[in-house]
């Protein structure tokens, strides 16, 4: 395929994972969108799934290309493959999911259209044991496009994942997924805010994600912790040397509260080695110390969150247990609601 008219770059982080990997491929190869490359970036799989990849290569040469690299992790190889990425706009996959037929036409055509810097799509979050679909996400916004709004805390509330969302390619280009396990997607959703203007939104459900509760993101532990606020430093800094963290402050400082003291704590808490009380303590300390205008954030004000609905109303109460001193009240209720009464709650 001339690389000319490649429309959207597809890569896939491909690392063991044998039994899902063809499903996940041949969703890809049958996309609508007929312009786009597929990249296989093969992190030292230890199964079957560099010879599916090779065997898939070579069964469409002129849709997927293969690439073999020594064990890394996943941002390594989201970065490996984004640096030899050659379409308009890029996007990734994890290969144990799949994506409905016009998902990358749907997206590009809405990104195209609006001019956005990023499409995103609805999604479904299913439990791999049993096939049950435990949630539909992302719905909430319409098929819309929204310009980036210093005053509006929407963007807060979009998933951080990669796979559900194409990025114009000369936005994200010089981007890379920072070195560390579990919220590299988070960080690096959080640096392109730095320069999209605008964001699309596709409301139909076009990703699949799979819940596999040996994933990393199911076994946060005290260093993963300690990961992201040094890397939330980082964003910040780089939110900082572009001139951007005046304007954004709140909407910086509100996104550290919510995936550090909200996301992170809540699954850190399962792992028993850790003082929570502590921890916890350590958690105000340094969103104080690095990210203070949390507790002043025009987005958790209580008059704000009401306008905005439920969602936001139950972020108000969490921050309102923080700045009263006793976050470990939010955990158990949270670990109550999910654990005990099997309520699926995403921020």
């Amino acid at each position: 395929m001339n690389n000319n008219i490649i429309k959207l770059s597809i890569v896939a982080a491909v690392y063991n994972l044998e039994q899902y990997l063809p499903r996940c491929l041949d969703s890809l190869v049958n996309q609508t969108l007929q312009e786009i490359e597929i990249l296989c970036v093969d992190d030292g799989s230890t199964d079957s799934a560099p010879t599916i990849i090779e065997e898939y290569g070579k069964k469409y040469p002129d849709k997927i290309k293969v690439f073999h690299k020594d064990n890394g992790g996943e941002f390594t190889t989201r970065n490996y493959g984004l640096e030899r990425a050659s379409g308009e706009y890029v996007t990734f996959v994890d290969t144990d999911d799949y994506v409905e037929p016009d998902w990358a036409e749907k997206l590009y055509k809405a990104a195209k259209e609006n001019n956005a810097d990023i499409a995103v799509c609805a999604f479904e979050r299913i439990d791999l044991k049993t096939n049950k679909v435990i949630a539909t996400n992302m719905t909430n916004f319409g098929n819309t496009v929204r310009n980036l709004d210093y005053d509006d805390d929407y963007i807060l509330f979009i998933n951080p994942a990669p796979w559900n969302k194409i990025y114009k390619m000369e936005i994200v280009k010089d981007f890379k997924f920072l070195p560390f396990r579990g919220f590299n997607d988070t960080m690096f959703l959080a640096s392109c805010y730095t320069k999209i203007q605008r964001i699309a939104f596709v409301s139909d459900v076009l990703y699949h994600y799979y819940l596999r509760y040996d994933s990393q993101i199911h076994n946060v532990n005290i260093q993963d912790v300690e990961n992201l606020r040094y890397y939330l430093l980082e964003v910040k800094n780089l939110y900082i040397k572009l001139n951007k963290y005046e304007k954004m402050k709140y909407l910086l400082d509100t996104f550290a509260f919510l995936h550090l003291g909200t996301s992170v704590m809540y699954r850190v808490s399962y792992d028993k080695t850790v003082n929570m009380k502590n921890e916890l303590k350590r958690t105000i300390e340094y969103l104080d110390n690095n990210f203070s205008n949390w507790r002043k954030s025009p987005f958790l004000k209580l008059r704000y969150s009401i306008k905005k609905g439920f969602k936001h109303v139950a972020l108000w109460g969490v921050a309102k247990l923080y700045k009263l001193g006793i976050p470990g009240l939010y955990i158990k209720m949270y670990r109550f609601m999910i654990d005990k009464m099997k309520i699926d709650i995403k921020f």
